[in-house]
């Protein structure tokens, strides 16, 4: 029903096409303030609506799929499952069976998480450690001696170094650029069209922001170089190609990422620098303290945990960072990244599974301690320590 529906709109005429839309967006937002608003007020009538909504929206659903094979039993099915959250969800007004529905009512999502990330997990572990094409086998430690000892540039090892890399130079300066952006505008004029300019950037897909720096990179395309070879000619230099010399090419990616968190630490510092109460500056200043000491006195630690939750998020981003060394170098020329060797191995004929799970395990391993982090962070905060 739903893909007639959706061929028969491709039919009109676009400008027909969008009140249809309109008015089916409509009555979608109409039909989740009927049941977030309004269906769960109390009454016999309103139950009753519960009960037929209960039982008619996972089998309008189906029906909406076009269901056929066994489809008297699917639809059976879903009535019966509606009808029995429906019922749940009442013993639970009345003070009986909470245990049974939280379980029941989380299931779902708890399917979910099993079958989407913790058996992948799981299954990634098995095979980084079996051997590296067939992952029938019991290989110990192989793909990881693997990992730490190649260092042709393409590889493991190289992956590891620059991933450190990536995690400590990146997250730290565009903290720190967004922290001086934030304090910055705050005080400039026209606020806010300032942070639209900056956040800008933010917007931008990896790739698109890849992209615009390698033409920015760019060695030579036709008669045309990049902006930075543009500027070394007008001096009188020749053409440099930046991305083949490592590790200024490490750096050079890394700037990519810088420019594209930036607006989101600044937004975020931005906000919280705001938050500050203002008797704890006035109280510094009347107390003689200058303007930099206010700022490194009061400010940093009053903005303390959102300057760490900003620090792991970009942290985060870094180690999986892929986007960019598949768009600009292709891993090659020393700047691969363990998210971007995983990819690699595993797309290699035949692909080198063994390698690719071991490069997962320890971006895995690299990320655990940042989250740890922020959690015992955010606990901290909450007890008011």
């Amino acid at each position: 029903m739903m893909q007639e529906f959706f061929t028969w709109l491709t039919t009109l005429p676009h400008l027909e096409q969008i009140p249809i839309v309109l008015a089916a967006f409509a009555v979608l937002i109409a039909l989740v303030v009927l049941f977030v608003e309004i269906m769960p007020r109390p009454g016999t009538g309103y139950s009753i609506a519960r009960l037929a909504v209960a039982i008619g929206v996972p089998v309008g659903v189906l029906a909406l799929l076009g269901l056929e094979r066994g489809a008297t039993w699917c639809y059976l099915l879903a009535a019966v499952l509606g009808g029995g959250l429906f019922w749940l969800d009442q013993r639970q007004s009345k003070g009986r069976g909470r245990l049974i529905q939280i379980f029941l009512f989380c299931s779902p999502g708890f399917a979910l998480l099993a079958v989407g990330l913790l058996y992948p997990a799981l299954r990634t572990v098995v095979a980084a450690f079996q051997d590296n094409k067939t992952s029938t086998t019991f290989a110990g430690l192989t793909n990881f001696v693997w990992v730490f000892s190649e260092n042709s540039g393409t590889g493991g090892l190289t992956a590891v170094a620059n991933t450190i890399i990536w995690v400590v130079v990146a997250p730290v300066a565009a903290t720190a650029i967004g922290l001086l952006y934030a304090v910055w505008v705050d005080r400039a004029r026209g606020e806010k069209v300032l942070k639209s300019l900056i956040f800008m950037p933010v917007a931008i897909s990896l790739v698109g922001a890849s992209v615009i720096f390698k033409f920015l990179y760019d060695y030579r395309q036709g008669t045309q170089v990049g902006l930075l070879n543009w500027i070394v000619v007008q001096f009188g230099g020749q053409p440099v190609n930046w991305l083949n010399i490592h590790p200024l090419n490490v750096a050079l990616l890394i700037v990519i990422l810088i420019w594209s968190q930036t607006g989101f630490a600044m937004v975020i510092l931005s906000a919280a620098i705001k938050g500050v109460p203002e008797e704890l500056t006035e109280a510094a200043q009347l107390d003689g303290a200058s303007a930099v000491q206010r700022f490194f006195n009061v400010t940093i630690p009053a903005i303390r945990p959102t300057l760490i939750v900003v620090w792991v998020t970009i942290s985060i981003t870094s180690l999986k960072v892929y986007d960019i060394i598949a768009v600009t170098t292709g891993g090659h020329q020393g700047t691969t990244v363990l998210g971007y060797e995983m990819i690699r191995q595993t797309g290699q004929l035949p692909p080198q599974s063994g390698h690719a799970a071991a490069l997962a395990v320890i971006l895995f391993i690299l990320v655990i301690p940042f989250i740890a982090y922020n959690t015992r962070n955010l606990r901290r905060e909450r007890a008011g320590l």
